[in-house]
C-alpha cells in the first residue's frame, strides 16, 4: 500500500516538474522572440541610418529639396519644448492629486472611489481620444490655436493618469511608522507630508515623471489631431508658435518616395530611440539608488 502511494506521489511530482519545465520553455521562447524582433528592428535601423547620424544631422533644418543635407533640428527642439511644458503642467497636478488621495483624503467615500476608478480608466484610454479632447478643449474652447501650448496641454492630460498612479504607489511605499513618528512629535499633517513622506517617496515619483516624459516624447497621434505639422523649417520662439516633433518628422520622411528621405527617417528613429533609452535609464538608476537606500 505504501509502495503504491509512493509511486503515485513520484508520478505526480514528475508530472508537475514536466509542466513547470514546459511553462519555463514557453516563457523563454516568448522572451527570445521578443528580443529577436527588437534586435532585428534595431539592426535594420543601424544598417539604414547610422551613417546619417552626425552632428550636422542634429543641427540642420529639414528640407524637401536636399535630403542629403536635411536634419532634425526643428523637430528636436519642438520635442524638447513639448516635453518640458508637459512636465511643467503635469507634475504639480499629478503629484498634488496623489497626495490628496493618499495622504489628505484617507477616508474612503464615493468621491474618492469615483476619482480612483476614473484615473485607472483614463490610463487605458487610446491616445487619439486625448487628441480629440485637446482639439475641442484647447483649440476651439480656449482658443489657444494649433500651438506648442496646445500640444503640451494635450500631452499633459495624456500622461497625467500615469503620474498620479505612480506617485500614489510611491507614497504607499513609505512606511506608516514614519508618519506616526512625525505626528507624535507634534507636527501637522502637511508638515509630515512635506518633510517626511515626500522626501522618501521622491525617487518613485521622479521615476514616474521620467517615464511619463518618455511617453510624451514618443507620441504622435494626439499631436497630429491638435495641429502639429510634419515639416517646420524654423525654430519656435514662444508657446504660441507652430511646431513639429521628432515622431512627426519621421512620419513625414517615411512617407516620401525618395530613398534618401527613408534613410533620414531611419537616422531620426535612432536618435529617438537614444533619447528614450536615456530617459528610461535615468528612471532605472533613480529606482536602483532608492532601493539601495532602503
Amino acid at each position: 500500500m505504501n509502495g503504491a502511494l509512493s509511486g503515485a506521489n513520484l508520478a505526480h511530482i514528475r508530472k508537475r516538474r514536466l509542466k513547470s519545465q514546459m511553462f519555463g520553455a514557453l516563457c523563454g521562447a516568448a522572451a527570445f522572440i521578443a528580443v529577436a524582433i527588437l534586435l532585428t528592428l534595431i539592426g535594420k535601423l543601424l544598417v539604414d541610418g547610422l551613417n546619417r547620424v552626425s552632428w550636422s544631422f542634429l543641427t540642420s533644418m529639414p528640407s524637401q529639396m536636399f535630403p542629403a543635407k536635411a536634419g532634425i533640428k526643428s523637430s528636436l527642439v519642438g520635442s524638447m519644448w513639448v516635453m518640458a511644458l508637459t512636465i511643467l503642467f503635469v507634475v504639480p497636478l499629478g503629484v498634488g492629486a496623489a497626495i490628496y488621495l493618499e495622504e489628505l483624503q484617507t477616508r474612503e467615500n464615493w468621491f474618492t472611489r469615483f476619482v480612483r476608478i476614473n484615473i485607472a480608466n483614463l490610463a487605458g484610454v487610446p491616445s487619439i481620444v486625448f487628441g480629440m479632447l485637446g482639439l475641442t478643449l484647447f483649440v476651439y474652447v480656449f482658443g489657444f490655436g494649433k500651438s506648442i501650448l496646445t500640444g503640451a496641454l494635450t500631452m499633459a492630460i495624456l500622461v497625467l493618469p500615469m503620474v498620479i498612479l505612480v506617485s500614489q504607489e510611491a507614497l504607499k511605499a513609505v512606511p506608516k511608522s514614519f508618519r506616526e513618528a512625525s505626528l507624535a512629535m507634534g507636527t501637522t499633517q502637511w508638515q509630515t507630508v512635506r518633510r517626511v513622506v515626500l522626501p522618501n517617496a521622491l525617487p518613485g515619483i521622479l521615476t514616474g515623471i521620467i517615464l511619463a516624459a518618455a511617453r510624451a516624447i514618443g507620441e504622435t497621434a494626439p499631436l497630429i489631431v491638435v495641429g502639429a505639422v510634419g515639416l517646420v523649417t524654423f525654430l519656435p520662439d514662444s508657446v504660441d508658435d507652430r511646431y513639429t516633433v521628432l515622431p512627426l518628422q519621421i512620419l513625414d520622411w517615411a512617407q516620401h518616395p525618395r530613398a534618401e528621405f527613408k534613410t533620414a527617417a531611419a537616422a531620426a528613429i535612432l536618435v529617438l530611440i537614444a533619447l528614450l533609452l536615456v530617459l528610461n535609464s535615468a528612471a532605472i538608476i533613480i529606482r536602483a539608488r532608492a532601493q539601495k537606500k532602503v
